[in-house]
């Protein structure tokens, strides 16, 4: 499907996407999901499936409060891929493992995403943010 439309949606569904996660809604994240949902952690492992990834919102819940801010939408004229960036406004509230300690340090960090859209849902999910400026942020020098 190649029309004004499918982009148009495509947006829309990335729009509610993360309108979710700044209101730390995760179900209506999960919403947005295929059952078989791709996930590309940020230099880390591709998980798959909508369980795995409500364990990984658990997980970043439990470590990180973040927002979004300064979001960017982009899609394909087809409506098939499409990408986000934005910039993370976060605190680290539990040490996550292998990571440096928690003690609430804040950072504001630059990140994107690259989705694919399958049947009105997203079916991957690629994410990137820079894990060295992350931990100087936290660190601090």
């Amino acid at each position: 499907m190649t029309s004004p439309a499918a982009r148009t949606d495509a947006i829309a569904l990335l729009a509610r996407y993360y309108a979710a996660f700044n209101a730390r809604h995760w179900d209506g994240m999960l919403e947005c999901l295929s059952e078989d949902v791709a996930h590309d952690i940020n230099q880390g492992e591709r998980v798959t499936g909508k369980a795995a990834f409500a364990k990984f919102l658990g997980h970043m819940e439990r470590c990180y409060k973040e927002r979004l801010e300064d979001i960017v939408l982009m899609a394909s004229e087809d409506g098939t891929r499409a990408a986000a960036e934005f910039v993370v406004h976060g605190e680290y509230l539990a040490t996550d493992e292998g990571l440096p300690e928690a003690n609430g340090q804040t950072y504001v960090l630059p990140a994107g995403a690259f989705l694919a859209i399958e049947g009105g849902k997203i079916s991957r999910l690629t994410m990137y943010y820079n894990l060295a400026d992350w931990t100087t942020q936290v660190v601090g020098e």
